[in-house]
């Protein structure tokens, strides 16, 4: 069935900041078929054991096009070093260089600043409009 779901830059300026954006790279897991992807599911039972919340979301939203969902996910937390859960979510996700720790697994903080270009979307219909002349 299916599902409605935000995309990513509307839940950060809904929140008002920086947001923590998961995606799963299409050269590793190149199938919509997320929920057979391994180390997504592994994700989401540690995200669930350690009592960290997230959503299922989409990429930034892309006037040019859409595609279809691909497993995405935001996580709410704050971006905070000190917060304890994103310290851990950090160590779990990201090599101390810098790279992922899992091959497509990818974590990014994806920022208000980047959300606000697509602030016209938010105005009320503009999806109908666009839909009708797309």
């Amino acid at each position: 069935m299916p599902v409605a779901l935000k995309y990513i830059d509307k839940i950060a300026r809904e929140e008002n900041r920086d947001v923590i954006f998961i995606n799963f790279s299409k050269e590793v897991f190149p199938s919509y078929e997320y929920g057979a992807y391994k180390e997504r599911n592994e994700l989401l039972q540690w995200l669930d054991n350690n009592e960290i919340p997230y959503l299922e979301c989409g990429p930034m939203a892309d006037e040019c096009g859409w595609e279809s969902y691909r497993g995405q996910l935001y996580i709410d937390l704050p971006i905070d070093e000190e917060n304890k859960k994103y310290q851990l979510l950090c160590e779990h996700l990201d090599a101390t260089d810098g790279t992922f720790k899992v091959k497509g697994v990818e974590s990014w903080i994806f920022p208000l600043e980047e959300a606000l270009k697509n602030k016209h979307h938010d105005e009320p219909g503009f999806w109908d409009d666009w839909v009708e002349h797309f």
